[in-house]
C-alpha cells in the first residue's frame, strides 16, 4: 500500500521508549519494510511496540551499493521507513545519500518530526539558544586543528557530538583554542535514567569529567566568542 509517501524518515527515541510519537508508530507499522542503521537496535525497538515490519540493513558501509536497489524498489510503488540507532536519521547519521537519491528519481519523501539529541542539549545548558551552529562531529585528524580555530572566532553558540572516550581530550582542546574560561556544557544519556547535565567553564568541565570514568553519548554546548 502507498500511504502518500515512499519513504518517511522516522525519529526514533534517543534513550526513552516514550518519546516515539503515535505517527512513527503507525509509519513503521504500515510501510513495507525498515531501512535501519542496525537491525538488532531496531529490531528492540519493533519488538517493544509489537511491530512486525520487515528490517533491512542500512547503514555507512554498505549504503552506496544499497541505495539504486532501494530507489528501484520505491519506484515500483513499494513504500519504506528509513531510521538510525537513536533520534533523527541523516543527522550525523546515514541517511542524506538515500534521501537526495529518491528526490531525483522523483519519489516523494516525507520526515517526521521528533527526537534529536543537540536541542534538548542546548535549552538544557543555559547558553543562548538563539543564533547556534551545529558542528557535529569534529574531524579526528586531518583538518582538525584548523576547524578549532575557525570555530573559536564564532560568535554564536557552537554544539558538538563527541564519543565518551573522547570528551576529556575535546575539552582539553576546546579550552586550547577556545579559552579556558569560556562558558560550556555537557550533556550525556539524555532522557535516560543516568541523565546528566554539567555546566561551567570548560576548565570547569575538564577538572570534573577528568576525575570520572565517562560512559554515554555526548552533547557539548559551547558559548560564542
Amino acid at each position: 500500500m502507498n500511504t502518500g509517501a515512499s519513504l518517511y524518515i522516522v525519529p526514533t527515541p534517543i534513550g526513552n521508549l516514550e518519546d516515539i510519537t503515535l505517527r512513527a508508530l503507525r509509519i513503521l507499522k504500515e510501510v513495507d519494510f525498515i531501512l535501519a542503521e542496525d537491525t538488532r537496535t531496531s529490531g528492540f525497538l519493533l519488538k517493544h511496540f509489537e511491530i512486525a515490519t520487515r528490517l533491512v540493513a542500512h547503514h555507512k558501509f554498505n549504503e552506496h551499493k544499497a541505495i539504486e536497489q532501494v530507489v528501484a524498489r520505491l519506484s515500483e510503488g513499494a513504500t519504506a521507513a528509513l531510521v538510525s540507532d537513536a533520534g533523527t536519521p541523516a543527522i550525523s547519521d546515514p541517511g542524506f545519500l538515500l534521501v537526495r537519491s529518491c528526490l531525483e528519481a522523483g519519489l516523494k519523501v516525507e520526515c517526521l518530526p521528533g527526537p534529536t539529541a543537540l536541542i534538548p542539549a542546548l535549552v538544557n545548558s543555559g547558553i543562548p539558544c538563539d543564533h547556534f551552529y551545529f558542528e557535529g562531529f569534529l574531524p579526528l585528524k586531518k583538518g582538525r586543528q584548523t576547524r578549532l580555530k575557525e570555530l573559536a572566532a564564532m560568535p554564536c553558540t557552537l554544539v558538538f557530538y563527541e564519543s565518551p572516550y573522547r570528551l576529556v581530550k575535546t575539552l582539553q582542546q576546546f579550552a586550547e583554542y577556545f579559552g579556558p574560561g569560556r562558558q560550556a556544557s555537557v550533556s550525556r544519556e539524555l532522557s535516560k535514567l543516568y541523565e546528566e547535565n554539567v555546566r561551567g567553564t570548560l576548565e570547569e568541565l575538564i577538572l570534573h569529567f577528568g576525575a570520572k570514568t565517562v560512559k554515554g553519548e555526548i552533547v557539548i554546548v559551547v558559548a560564542g566568542s
